[in-house]
C-alpha cells in the first residue's frame, strides 16, 4: 500500500470516527464525560465553519490535520467497546446511504461565537491599556 492510500484510509476512518461521534452522543450507554468531549468534538467536526480559517497559511490546515484528529482519537478511547462498536455500525451505515457527514449548526453557531468572544475580549485589551 503507497503512503497515498494510506492517507486516504486514514480520512476515510476519521470521518467515519466523526459521525461515530455524532451517534454516541445520543446512545444512552454513553458516560457523561465522554458526551461531554463528543459535544463539542462532534460541533466542531461537523461545523462548516473552522477555528483557524484555511485561507491562513499553514496555520489554517493545523486543526484540520493535528487537532481534530487527536480529538476525535482522545473522544474514541473514552467510549466502552459495546457503545462504539454500535456507533460504528451506525456510522457506516449513514456514510454508506448518505453519502456524507451530518452538518451542524450549532457547531457553526458555536465558532462564530468563540470567534466574537476572542475579538471581544482582545478589543477591551486593547482598549484598556493605557
Amino acid at each position: 500500500m503507497s503512503i497515498r492510500d494510506n492517507l486516504k484510509a486514514w480520512a476515510k476512518r476519521i470521518k467515519r470516527d466523526g459521525v461515530t461521534l455524532w451517534f454516541a452522543g445520543k446512545n444512552p450507554k454513553t458516560p457523561w464525560y465522554a458526551k461531554a468531549v463528543g459535544v463539542f468534538v462532534v460541533a466542531y467536526a461537523l461545523s462548516p465553519i473552522d477555528l483557524i480559517p484555511d485561507f491562513i497559511p499553514v496555520l489554517g490546515y493545523v486543526d484540520d490535520v493535528l487537532l481534530l484528529p487527536g480529538l476525535i482519537w482522545l473522544t474514541i478511547k473514552l467510549l466502552p467497546l459495546e457503545v462504539l462498536a454500535e456507533c460504528r455500525g451506525q456510522a457506516d451505515e449513514w456514510m454508506q446511504t448518505k453519502g456524507s457527514k451530518p452538518s451542524s449548526r450549532v457547531g457553526a453557531v458555536l465558532i462564530v461565537v468563540l470567534w466574537l468572544s476572542i475579538g471581544m475580549a482582545a478589543w477591551f485589551w486593547l482598549n484598556s491599556r493605557p
